[in-house]
């Protein structure tokens, strides 16, 4: 039998986003997360989350009703209890709301009691089958345009609801057009830059509350394990991961994202401690650090240090290899032939070499490739990075 190797894209400029009805359903029953008084997203993701995808027949208080691909029939009280609103005449204000955006038609039936609604363009985003059946509302998937979700959430007031829902559905993962998706499905707010780093303002802005709000809800997201959130010092920005993505969307295993090789992979500056005070922590300074003499631009102490961070990273990673006494570090230049390999993506002074791990002395067990590039305060000060 022949033998593929399997790898999985997820394209950024993709107009729609696969929304499972599993997922939905577990957010629903999640009454820790607050969703009165939102933009319309989770509201909205509700009803698409109960049409159907192709024709079937309900029976309602002993009247049997047909529903077409896109539509929903239900009783105002079970369309309350969804939205989570007090009184009944709320949950009918927000099928408002969503006809007067054309995102939705609504009507009455059994004199006021029952609800049928339809999606308007269900069918322009999701495939309608031509066979009648009963459709299930907890398993399967739908398609939401993301360009109605970005109106929906720049039309008012985000709920919290709201707030993970805009994340997961500005989630990248494994784009070349987004930094740090190799690692991680990371939210990017597609505004061409390819850099997942926001400020809190500019997320504060996108969902009309105050930065004080924003990081609390983000804060408790964080807690709640949907989100790691990443913040990084200075007007540097955060980063945010989404937790148990890879597992829904792809049926895959979700992977542990650290902030080092987040770090790394940004690009974000790594401070070199002053050499008359080395770190006393360290993780690798009890083995043994060669560095060749060649790699005069920066010293062995701040060597030790970029091989703690590395260490840190990796460790995360399943390579353990840093926890065992016995392994030995060696750092090297690399040739003039790599350098020109690559000379169009470093920058200008920086270091770039080699670092083999070896379990003895003749041993190699893996060998890496670091770039280590002066910050620009740094270039213009003379200071070694």
């Amino acid at each position: 039998m022949s033998e593929y190797q399997f790898e999985i894209k997820q394209i950024v400029d993709y107009p729609r986003c696969r929304i499972y009805r599993q997922f939905i359903q577990n957010l629903m029953a999640d009454r820790s997360i607050r969703a009165s008084g939102g933009s319309g997203l989770f509201y909205y993701t509700v009803l698409c989350n109960y049409a159907n995808f192709r024709t079937s027949y309900l029976r309602i208080d002993g009247i049997g009703y047909t529903v077409y691909p896109g539509e929903w029939i239900c009783t105002v009280k079970e369309l309350t209890a969804w939205f989570r609103t007090r009184f009944q005449r709320q949950a009918v204000s927000i099928l408002d709301e969503l006809q007067k955006r054309h995102l939705i038609s609504y009507l009455f039936l059994d004199r006021g009691k029952v609800v049928k609604y339809k999606v308007r363009d269900w069918k322009k985003h999701n495939t309608v089958l031509d066979y009648n059946c009963p459709c299930q509302k907890d398993t399967g998937f739908f398609f939401m345009p993301t360009v109605v979700a970005t109106e929906l959430v720049s039309v008012g007031r985000c709920s919290e609801m709201d707030i993970l829902l805009d994340l997961w559905m500005s989630a990248v993962y494994n784009d070349s057009q987004v930094q740090g998706s190799e690692i991680g499905p990371v939210v990017y707010f597609r505004n061409g830059t390819g850099s997942p780093l926001a400020a809190y303002s500019e997320m504060a802005v996108r969902w009309g509350i105050s930065k004080a709000t924003t990081g609390r809800v983000l804060k408790k997201l964080a807690d709640m394990d949907y989100i790691s959130l990443m913040s990084f010092p200075g007007r540097t920005g955060s980063v945010i991961y989404l937790h148990s993505y890879l597992s829904t969307m792809f049926q895959i295993s979700d992977v542990l994202v650290d902030k080092e090789e987040v770090a790394m992979v940004l690009k974000i500056n790594l401070t070199m401690p002053d050499e008359t005070n080395p770190q006393e922590d360290s993780a690798v300074t009890e083995h043994e650090v060669c560095v060749s003499e060649e790699l005069s631009s920066v010293s062995k102490s701040n060597m030790e240090t970029v091989i703690t961070k590395v260490a840190q990273i990796l460790d995360a990673q399943g390579i353990s290899c840093f926890r065992c006494p016995k392994s030995i570090y060696k750092l090297y230049p690399l040739s003039d032939a790599c350098r020109e390999e690559y000379i169009s993506h470093i920058q200008k002074g920086a270091v770039r070499f080699g670092m083999t791990v070896s379990c003895g002395e003749d041993k190699p067990v893996y060998t890496f490739e670091l770039t280590l590039s002066p910050t620009e305060k740094d270039r213009e000060g003379g200071a070694r990075a």
